[in-house]
């Protein structure tokens, strides 16, 4: 029987962003995993869009923090207030009984950051908190077969992390995990810019630069894009005309290890289980999965089929959402209690 108010939630708490599933009614919140603080006073001046948008532009006294960092949380407290300010949002305290609260995190999370992530939701205010991998639930989230006897492979590429693992029968047979993701290749394009051109440009910058020109392959194409940085010579700002090709050179190392990682987790499949994948090829999750390119570049490296989610930016918390929903599909996958 269904929960006429939805008040469970379904979170992935990125790096890059921090998207809120509400039972029965969807996705209801996606904002930057962002928290503004006055140092001088403790008092939270904004959360998400807000607060983005102030990153590098406030005095010294108030500081734009990202508390998490390659996917878990780096700063208990500053995530504990975002968490409760976000469950503000979606309309939390306006419910007569706390939620229950389903959290996707990166299979790389320690005993501790477990610990560490439950602690945080529930002082947001949850009432239960369960904890599950989040390969899993990208996979649920794209459609795939969790729980039949075939292999289904996942590469959810967030913000912090990459996330690789093949699943079977509603577990995971072998998965990997390495803290390169998105946030990893805006960092990369800042350096090389900084180290090419002597310019300095912000995160913000070098992630629209990766947008418009970015791609997995080495571009044969001359599509350029104008950035706007400060020269580290003149200390004056600077106008620089960027072309795909140096992007690409840019993300390239990046890129490699997130390849090596989908290949050592085939490597360490079960033949049977890599017979299937050959068929059934390889699913692309997380806002990584829109880099241009990415899916020939995989399709060229491995031999196998690669397909992109339907909804590669919300498959993770739509597959917790699910799960949310179907409390019998939850306890199948649930991650077991961290002691």
């Amino acid at each position: 029987m269904k929960k006429i108010f939805g008040r469970d939630l379904a979170i992935d708490i990125g790096t890059a962003n921090t998207v809120f599933y509400r039972a029965h009614h969807g996705v209801v919140l996606n904002e930057p995993s962002v928290i503004c603080i006055n140092t001088d006073s403790g008092a939270v001046l904004s959360v998400g869009s807000d607060a983005r948008s102030m990153v590098g532009r406030t005095p010294d006294n108030i500081v734009s923090i990202r508390p998490l960092k390659d996917g878990v949380v780096a700063d208990f407290e500053t995530a504990q207030k975002m968490l409760r300010m976000f469950m503000e949002q979606v309309g939390m305290r306006r419910l007569f009984s706390k939620p229950t609260v389903v959290v996707a995190v990166p299979p790389v999370v320690t005993s501790v950051e477990h610990r560490a992530i439950k602690d945080a939701a529930f002082a947001a205010g949850a009432r239960k908190v369960y904890i599950m991998e989040e390969p899993m639930a990208a996979a649920i989230g794209a459609g795939l077969p969790v729980q039949e006897p075939m292999g289904s492979m996942i590469v959810d590429i967030g913000g912090g992390t990459t996330d690789v693992a093949v699943i079977s029968l509603g577990g995971i047979v072998t998965s990997r995990s390495i803290r390169i993701g998105g946030d990893a290749l805006d960092a990369a394009i800042v350096g090389y810019i900084k180290n090419e051109h002597s310019l300095l440009i912000g995160e913000r910058t070098a992630e629209e630069l990766k947008m418009a020109i970015g791609s997995a392959y080495k571009s044969h194409d001359d599509a350029t894009a104008r950035i706007r940085g400060r020269d580290l010579v003149t200390g004056l700002p600077k106008d620089l005309l960027v072309s795909a090709k140096e992007v690409h050179a840019a993300i390239e190392d990046s890129l490699i290890k997130i390849i090596t990682a989908i290949k050592n987790t085939l490597e360490e499949t079960p033949p049977d289980l890599v017979s299937d994948l050959s068929r059934n090829g390889i699913m692309l999750a997380g806002g990584g999965a829109l880099l241009n390119g990415l899916t020939d570049r995989l399709r060229f490296e491995t031999g196998m089929p690669v397909n992109v989610a339907e909804d590669p930016l919300y498959a993770v918390v739509n597959g917790a959402g699910k799960c949310v929903e179907n409390i019998e599909l939850l306890k199948k996958i649930l991650l077991p209690e961290q002691k």
